[in-house]
């Protein structure tokens, strides 16, 4: 499993505006993965993915979704919100 967990801090609710997605992925995985992975776990479509290492060594990706799509919505599927 690539997506670890998905972040829910007050940046990453801010971010929520945007339609983008913060989640703590597998430190080996790619861009073009994580991509994929939330295309196909949660039915949407992903316009970019970033990605940086944190001081903790924990990699994070931020998950742009395509405007027909809501970060939202995604996460309200997980039971976060």
């Amino acid at each position: 499993m690539l997506i670890k967990c998905f972040l829910v801090t007050e940046k990453s609710t801010a971010e929520l505006e945007k339609n983008i997605l913060t989640a703590i992925v597998d430190i080996h995985a790619r861009k073009p993965d994580i991509k994929r992975e939330i295309e196909r776990l949660f039915n949407v479509e992903v316009e970019k993915v970033n990605t940086l290492i944190t001081p903790k060594g924990e990699k994070k990706a931020y998950i742009k979704l395509k405007p027909d799509y809501s970060a939202e919505e995604v996460l309200s599927r997980l039971g976060v919100f």
